[in-house]
């Protein structure tokens, strides 16, 4: 049987290389889904801000319509 080689081999550095990047690649979509959602929150802020009370209320009255009908659906 054959010794086995001390250190990093040609295959553990490719791995290893292999696994950096795909953390650099994962910790960049973190970074970008971060600026999206701060963007749609921002555009949130901003359509409610621009919303008159009336249109506030149906909104408002639209959702809980929805939770109902799907409590309805749950039964």
């Amino acid at each position: 049987m054959p010794k086995r080689k001390r250190g990093v081999t040609r295959d553990d550095a490719r791995r290893q290389q292999a696994i950096m990047k795909r953390e650099r690649r994962v910790a960049e979509t973190h970074e970008e889904r971060n600026g999206l959602f701060s963007t749609m929150a921002q555009r949130r802020q901003d359509r409610r801000a621009e919303e008159t009370e009336e249109p506030s209320n149906s909104r408002l009255s639209d959702m809980a319509q929805r939770g109902q009908e799907r409590r309805a659906e749950e039964t």
